[in-house]
């Protein structure tokens, strides 16, 4: 099976999807201002290697805990932010060999995920009430884990990424794009 591998956030999407609909979030609910102060020390133990990037996620999707229909806020963040997916993607002709795989959570990017045709999704799982994570954190290495465990005689035609921390991807694919802004360099 031939696919096409995309990373989710600064690659299809411009910007940070998880920020987004933090700060969507918060506009709607104010409280979610309190979450902050706990979610800036996790970041600054992240930074001098005391926690981990999972702990730190677990920690800023508590904000999740403050939201009473989360299905519905979802809905409304990708009807107001659907216009951030990057022309290039959105100009494509199909999106059924595509197969996004992202760090950021599942429960938020399945619904754009299903607007867009997309073949499939492998991201973090995330419950999107108490913020436990269901599995490893999808980035690096556990990207090609997961792509694998799943594909099992997968050939990756093409990653787009907007980050050598996907080398995993990059390594087993045929053809690899850096995406920066709006621009796309082949570099493999």
């Amino acid at each position: 099976m031939k696919v096409e591998v995309y990373d989710f956030d600064k690659t299809i999407y411009n910007g940070d999807s998880s920020i987004d609909f933090f700060i969507f979030c918060l506009k709607k609910k104010h409280s979610i201002i309190l979450c902050i102060p706990k979610i800036l020390v996790y970041f600054l133990l992240y930074l001098v290697k005391l926690k981990s990037k999972k702990e730190v996620k677990k920690v800023f999707f508590s904000f999740l805990k403050k939201l009473n229909d989360v299905d519905l806020i979802i809905e409304e963040f990708w009807n107001i932010n659907k216009s951030k997916i990057k022309k290039f993607y959105v100009n494509k002709p199909n999106h059924d060999r595509d197969i996004i795989i992202s760090a950021s959570p599942e429960f938020l990017l399945k619904p754009i995920c299903l607007k867009f045709n997309i073949y499939d999704l492998i991201s973090s799982k995330i419950d999107k009430h108490s913020a436990e994570f269901l599995g490893e954190n999808c980035k690096g290495f556990e990207k090609v884990n997961r792509l694998k465990s799943k594909y099992k005689n997968v050939i990756v035609e093409s990653i787009y990424t907007d980050s050598y921390s996907d080398q995993p991807l990059i390594d087993i694919s045929n053809n690899a794009y850096i995406v920066r802004g709006n621009s796309i360099k082949k570099i493999k």
